[in-house]
C-alpha cells in the first residue's frame, strides 16, 4: 500500500512561481514513476508531468517550458516547481504514482491540493 499527500496549493498571481510537494509512504519502493495530473473546473483531467526513479521525466504541451518536475528518492518525495503562471494553470494538482507510467493514471492518488492563479 502506498499513500501519497500533496501539499504546497494555494493562492498566486499570474506571472508568478509556486511550487507543489508530495510525500510518499507506507510502501514507497514499489514506485518507479511519480508524477501529476490536473483537472481544472468544467474540464477533464490531464497530465502535467511525469518522472521515474531514475530521472527520466516528460511533460504535457500545456506546461512545457513552464514547469520543472523533481524527485528525491532518499525523503520519497516528488515537486513541482511551476514558473509563469497563467488563469488556465488554475486546477486541483493530484500527485500520482506507481510502477509504471500511464497517461490517463497510475495506481495510487493524493486526494489533490488547490492551486488558484489569478489575473
Amino acid at each position: 500500500q502506498v499513500q501519497l499527500v500533496e501539499s504546497g496549493g494555494g493562492f498566486v498571481e499570474a506571472g508568478g512561481s509556486h511550487k507543489l510537494s508530495c510525500t510518499a509512504s507506507g510502501s514507497p519502493s514499489y514506485i518507479n514513476v511519480m508524477g501529476w495530473f490536473r483537472q481544472a473546473p468544467g474540464k477533464q483531467r490531464e497530465l502535467v508531468a511525469y518522472i521515474t526513479r531514475g530521472g527520466f521525466q516528460d511533460y504535457g504541451d500545456s506546461v512545457k517550458g513552464r514547469f520543472a518536475i523533481s524527485r528525491d528518492n532518499s525523503k520519497n518525495m516528488v515537486y513541482l516547481d511551476m514558473n509563469n503562471l497563467k488563469p488556465e494553470d488554475t486546477a486541483v494538482y493530484y500527485c500520482n504514482a506507481g510502477p509504471m507510467m500511464n497517461n490517463y493514471g497510475m495506481d495510487y492518488w493524493g486526494k489533490g491540493t488547490l492551486v488558484t492563479v489569478s489575473s
